[in-house]
């Protein structure tokens, strides 16, 4: 099901205005040709025949103007009418530059119809977002996931951001108490046993609360918290300690700073979702064929599970199940033997040339990169990103250093800066930095860079084992 803030949900909404800006030059054409009995009106020859070329220019110009002026942002436009006001601005400006195009190339459009035209298209915008919204509301998700919130610091400060998130009686949103080095009602321990507690009370909110003069001693609670997949809230300034991005959000009608705001804005984050499911898509159905042969080889040669289901580390630090093509014997986490072996630096080997747990045919799959085809599975999915950093292992994960956690300030990837920069011949405890780079210099051309990169790391299997 699509959830109100998530990306999916504004990529559904950017298609839906699409579709609604198509139906609406077809529908006013169509009822165009009942006003020639009219005397105010010019009697137009039937059927009315709208320039094909509009049919595509038309949406994409309408869905532009709309999410430059934010219309997709849900978090921004929380009130209808906050989001009716600027939609009707966005089809005002909309409308002025489809005439502007139309006075510049198809003149003999009737005004009548374009002026039917806007009607429609604004109207079928504006109902699909009433009907969500009384979807959204009989649902009674708001927020659109159960949220359990913990407040650190039980002083003044702590007592009005819970007396405030009481008073919002927002549904989902349960408050589970206070830690704190004081004791005061709702206190459920001391600051030492934070992390006890949020594992034992399944909270996945924190909200920092405490006066400017006792935040010296989160910093150790702040960097133990940057391993668990929660939202860490800051109700003051805490900007140091900001694992990605800080940016400022309403939560529960309070500005509070989001420690774990993603490095790509809402934007970014949208055309590269985009991206992903198309060409994600794309990639399936071309790739169908090869993924039958590399399961039918895998099979043939030991009858046994064709895929391989491991836990990795996502965005956010969240774990999701990467798929790939089995490409060594059926026992072999069982024998581990090389991922006990360290580099020259100290650093655990994960991966190795002479590894003798991979089959025969799962070198040639690995040497070509034919056993990560399933993960266009992930993509489409959303666990996985076309671009990114590696999925990493939870093992390496846990030995990681805080700065290290960066990595996961977007979605991980089927190919990324990684691949077209070394492969394996690099220790994966360095992949760090190459990942960090393509955070720090997103774009979506670099995507489209990396993705013609890879085809030719790919062909010519440089550090690939």
């Amino acid at each position: 099901m699509l959830r109100r803030f998530s990306v999916n949900f504004a990529l559904f909404s950017l298609i839906l205005d699409g579709l609604a800006v198509v139906l609406g030059l077809w529908i006013s054409a169509s009822l165009r040709p009942m006003l020639n009995s009219s005397p105010w009106f010019e009697k137009l020859a039937t059927p009315v025949l709208i320039p094909p070329v509009l049919f595509g220019a038309f949406p994409i110009l309408w869905m532009l103007i709309f999410a430059v002026l934010s219309i997709y942002d849900g978090r921004k436009y929380l009130r209808a009418a906050d989001e009716f006001t600027v939609l009707s601005l966005a089809t005002g400006i909309a409308s002025i530059s489809s005439a502007g195009i139309l006075y510049f190339s198809y003149r003999n459009i009737s005004r009548v119809l374009f002026l039917l035209f806007v009607f429609f298209t604004y109207g079928l915008c504006l109902c699909w977002r009433l009907l969500v919204r009384f979807y959204f509301r009989t649902q009674n998700r708001f927020p659109d996931r159960a949220r359990r919130v913990l407040v650190v610091g039980a002083g003044s400060l702590g007592q009005k951001v819970y007396a405030t998130m009481l008073t919002a009686q927002i549904p989902n949103l349960s408050l589970v108490g206070f830690v704190d080095d004081e004791f005061r009602e709702n206190v459920l321990g001391n600051l030492d046993s934070a992390v006890n507690i949020i594992l034992e009370q399944a909270v996945s909110d924190v909200v920092i609360a405490l006066p400017h003069s006792a935040y010296a001693q989160l910093g150790s609670l702040v960097q133990q918290l940057d391993e668990m997949p929660l939202q860490v809230w800051v109700a003051l300034g805490f900007f140091d300690l900001a694992l990605y991005n800080t940016t400022i959000e309403d939560f529960a009608g309070i500005p509070m700073l989001d420690l774990r705001a993603s490095a790509i804005d809402g934007y970014q984050r949208l055309i590269k979702r985009a991206f992903d499911i198309f060409f994600g898509l794309l990639g399936l159905v071309l790739s169908l064929p090869l993924m039958a042969l590399s399961a039918l080889m895998i099979f043939l040669e030991d009858r046994g599970p064709v895929l391989f289901r491991q836990k990795r580390v996502g965005e956010n630090g969240r774990f999701f199940q990467m798929l790939k093509f089995r490409t060594m014997v059926k026992n072999a986490e069982q024998i581990n033997s090389f991922s006990r072996q360290t580099d020259p630096s100290g650093s655990s080997i994960y991966k190795a040339k002479d590894d003798p747990r991979v089959t025969r045919i799962g070198r040639f799959l690995r040497r070509f990169s034919l056993d990560e085809l399933p993960q266009f599975f992930n993509v489409v999915r959303g666990d996985m990103s076309l671009v990114g950093p590696r999925p990493e292992l939870p093992a390496l994960v846990e030995k990681y250093q805080p700065w290290q956690r960066k990595r996961f300030a977007v979605p991980p990837g089927l190919t990324g800066w990684w691949q077209v920069s070394g492969r394996s011949d690099m220790p994966m405890h360095l992949h760090t930095e190459q990942d960090l780079y393509y955070i720090q210099n997103y774009s979506i051309w670099l995507d489209f860079q990396i993705l013609i990169r890879t085809i030719w790391v790919v062909l010519i299997g440089k550090g690939a084992y």
